[in-house]
């Protein structure tokens, strides 16, 4: 019983000091379009990223833009730009700034605040006609931005 309690503390105080490094979208840090820190304090995972661009109830990053690499992956973008070679046109920094909130570095874009939860002029619930109600949650998680961002560096 005292091992599973040692055990537990353990466990809640890793908790604790991995959510101390996540930052809230409102916390988020701009340097001129860019976001230098992470967002988790955690390394991306390129796999799940690539995870998050292919799927349609996530990030669906493909419905808009092309990537030779998830080829066999239907129904490619030609709305965004080519994303091969990502990894070598924007750095770390620069692909969590647009994945968070493209129009700080492109104005007129169309391509989503994925992790934005305020200023927006209009929200609806979904396909419903409705007006948004409650708090609004993020696109996709903090670390959903990282991994994404480990998958685009891959991109060379």
């Amino acid at each position: 019983m005292k091992r599973t309690m040692i055990a537990l503390a353990a466990l809640l105080a890793g908790l604790g000091s991995a959510h101390a490094e996540m930052v809230a979208p409102e916390d988020v840090v701009w340097t001129d379009g860019a976001i230098e820190q992470s967002l988790t304090g955690v390394p991306g995972n390129a796999t799940e990223g690539a995870k998050v661009v292919s799927t349609k109830s996530m990030g669906n990053c493909i419905a808009c833009h092309e990537i030779t690499d998830l080829a066999e992956v239907p129904f490619h973008g030609e709305v965004g730009p080519l994303l091969d070679g990502a990894g070598d046109r924007w750095s770390e920094a620069e692909l969590r700034g647009l994945l968070t909130d493209a129009k700080m570095v492109f104005d007129g874009t169309v391509m989503p605040a994925f992790y934005k939860t305020t200023g927006f002029n209009r929200l609806g619930k979904a396909y419903t006609g409705k007006a948004h109600e409650g708090e609004v949650e993020p696109l996709l998680t903090a670390q959903q931005i990282e991994d994404v961002v480990a998958y685009l560096m891959t991109l060379k």
